[in-house]
């Protein structure tokens, strides 16, 4: 079985979160300056249905999980840091915590750019011009947003420890052992981050609903609802095939402005922090090389070889 899975996680307070094959693991920086690490089984709705592997389909269910695992790692990390972890959130509270976050995105990001529509459409005369005047009004909200909420203090050090994951990552990525002078070396950008899958989707939208033409508004807002599974189906695919090393040069410049978005939504970290992302991460793949032999054999082989090419 070869090692084909990709590591991946996110950003919660003092901390990171990474996800296994059938794991993840939440590392915190406690205000005592310890690091608490919580790993905890992940059933995975893809390998109770095959079905849901399937292309398209799987970008659906992975941003599902996506939401759920991270409301969960969230709510921990934040029990972490107040050392109050009987008042973590419950299935209801993290259901309810979802529910709103969707509204504000619908709110944001589809009812308020179909209303800029409403009221400039009639200076367009072109249906494909018009639609991308739309999805680059949702791009401007997006990239205002995170302008915004990044002036934060607490929002900045989410946004170092979201920098840590992803150099831990890359680090690992390339073969190297996870330390903090190796990690350090690494970019904190990354082409499978979710800041890039998001202006994948708001630009993969500009495509799909060209072919719509200038529905009424309230047609409008329905529409980009019913399309969003499709919308987020097309865009992971992309940020899969994006994210392999082999991928086309073409993909990579279609890459770019999730990556420059990165600029916003990613910090330097500093060693403590990148400690902290290293834990999280060597937790999951020790799980996995328990588990799964030839990943632990191709850490080795990778191990080996770089012992080789040192001077």
């Amino acid at each position: 079985m070869k090692n084909d899975f990709n590591y991946g996680g996110q950003a919660v307070i003092e901390g990171v979160m990474m996800r296994g094959r059938d794991s993840m693991a939440v590392a915190v920086r406690k205000p005592g300056g310890d690091i608490e690490v919580k790993q905890q089984d992940l059933g995975y709705l893809t390998k109770r249905f095959p079905i849901l592997k399937k292309p398209l389909i799987r970008g659906v269910v992975a941003l599902i999980d996506s939401l759920v695992i991270g409301m969960r790692a969230l709510s921990y990390s934040a029990s972490v840091f107040a050392e109050e972890e009987e008042e973590q959130l419950g299935p209801k509270e993290i259901a309810l915590t979802i529910v709103m976050a969707v509204a504000l995105t619908v709110g944001l990001f589809i009812v308020l750019p179909a209303y800029v529509v409403r009221l400039i459409q009639n200076n367009f005369a072109s249906n494909i011009l018009l639609n991308l005047t739309e999805g680059l009004v949702k791009v401007g909200f997006f990239l205002a947003y995170i302008a915004a909420i990044a002036l934060m203090p607490d929002i900045r050090r989410v946004f170092e420890y979201h920098g840590a994951e992803h150099k831990t990552i890359n680090c690992y990525e390339a073969g190297e052992e996870l330390s903090v002078a190796n990690v350090r070396r690494h970019t904190r950008f990354h082409k499978r981050c979710g800041t890039s899958f998001i202006i994948i989707v708001l630009f993969t939208s500009i495509i799909v609903f060209s072919f719509f033409g200038r529905p009424p508004f309230l047609q409008r807002v329905l529409l980009h609802l019913a399309l969003l599974p499709v919308v987020a189906g097309i865009s992971y695919e992309f940020i899969r095939l994006a994210g392999k090393k082999n991928a086309p040069a073409i993909l990579s410049v279609l890459s770019q402005p999730g990556i420059w978005t990165q600029h916003i939504t990613t910090r330097e970290p500093d060693d403590e922090q990148i400690e902290v992302a290293i834990r999280s991460l060597e937790m999951v793949v020790s799980r996995d090389e328990a588990s799964v032999p030839s990943i632990a054999a191709a850490r080795r082989r990778s191990a080996k070889a770089e012992e080789l090419t040192v001077p």
